[in-house]
């Protein structure tokens, strides 16, 4: 079977580290320049015609505004330090970890998809609807409630086998009879990468199911 890398956003990342920089290195200059300007004019000002306090405190109004953005950049970029450790952090803890997964759109490649649904207690019925991605039905089929877990290993009504695509898997529900609503399965299967993704925790798997942290659960 074949793996998933790690989501990541290498090229997003890099361009927003160096746009940073260079916003950071600008904000910096002007800064500095604003300091220079502002003491070169105290120190030359005509004593029989001072600076106007009206425009003194207009100009140490940005002086502030100034100071402001370079601190908030110095707390913005050690921030996104604290964050890119608790990531490697969470790496660590997460790979080779055995895993399911929640998603009504499965990866099929020519191996059982094993998956668990969570039903609630309520539910007497419970039926597995499979999807092509053109919206074919390929599987009908009732679950048994009383298992652990399933395993999808490509079979059809018709009696074939599917080819190697993406499917739909939802799982009708039923009480007393009566449709209740639909829930997306939990694929079973293995983290093999974690990404940082415009600032979200990414998850590759050995099933070709990459996810966020929200979908996914250690079993």
């Amino acid at each position: 079977m074949s793996t998933v890398t790690s989501a990541t956003n290498t090229d997003t990342s890099t361009t927003n580290g160096v746009a940073s920089t260079a916003t950071q290195a600008n904000i910096g200059e002007e800064f500095n320049s604003f300091i220079q300007l502002l003491t070169a004019q105290v120190q030359n000002q005509d004593p029989l015609s001072p600076m106007d306090s009206t425009q003194f405190v207009e100009q140490l109004a940005t002086f502030s505004t100034l100071e402001q953005q370079v601190r908030s950049n110095d707390t913005l970029e050690s921030i996104a330090s604290m964050i890119s450790d608790l990531h490697s952090i969470a790496a660590t803890d997460w790979l080779g970890q055995n895993v399911s997964v929640e998603s009504s759109w499965v990866p099929y490649q020519s191996e059982p998809v094993n998956y668990t649904v969570d039903f609630p207690e309520s539910i007497s019925k419970a039926v597995l609807n499979i999807q092509d991605s053109q919206g074919n039905v390929v599987l009908t089929e009732n679950l048994d409630m009383s298992a652990d877990s399933f395993s999808w290993d490509g079979h059809t009504d018709a009696g074939g086998t599917s080819p190697d695509g993406i499917y739909q898997f939802g799982i009708d529900l039923y009480q007393s009879g009566t449709y209740v609503g639909t829930v997306a399965p939990r694929v079973l299967t293995t983290v093999t990468g974690v990404g940082n993704e415009n600032g979200t925790l990414k998850f590759g798997t050995t099933s070709n199911l990459t996810t966020d942290l929200g979908n996914i659960r250690k079993e």
